[in-house]
């Protein structure tokens, strides 16, 4: 298996590197922003591909408490001291399996595994965003 890293941020720019290293990569997937792409899939040369993951973090609901002084930080261009948040992170990330003689990809599947579950967030009533 080959690693490289790739700081492209456009979907379209992940696309291509996916399609370029297809057949030579087991794996492309890109990283970075906060909500997973659902575009998972085995392109046609047996490399797995999602655009983008999500994030492993504590997503900022899970932190209210923080949310001014991350608001503020953003007002000052990131001048001022930012607090960590603080409670129970979420997990983003994609699973494969490979064939070992071949190393392409059989599978994919994307992981989520939503840190505080069973909170809701208010504005959304009973429904909840948590999955």
């Amino acid at each position: 298996m080959h690693r490289g890293r790739f700081p492209l941020r456009a979907s379209s720019e992940k696309q291509g590197i996916g399609f370029f290293c297809d057949g030579r990569a087991s794996l492309v997937v890109g990283t970075h922003t906060h909500v997973p792409t659902a575009d998972h899939q085995i392109l046609s040369g047996g490399t797995a591909y999602m655009t983008d993951a999500g994030m492993t973090a504590i997503m900022i609901r899970s932190s209210a408490c923080r949310r001014k002084s991350r608001c503020g930080a953003l007002r000052r261009a990131f001048l001022g001291p930012v607090r960590t948040a603080l409670g129970t992170a979420t997990l983003s990330g994609v699973a494969v399996e490979t064939d070992d003689e071949t190393g392409l990809a059989l599978r994919i599947a994307p992981v989520r595994i939503a840190g505080g579950s069973s909170r809701r967030c208010r504005d959304f009533g009973s429904q909840g965003v948590d999955s």
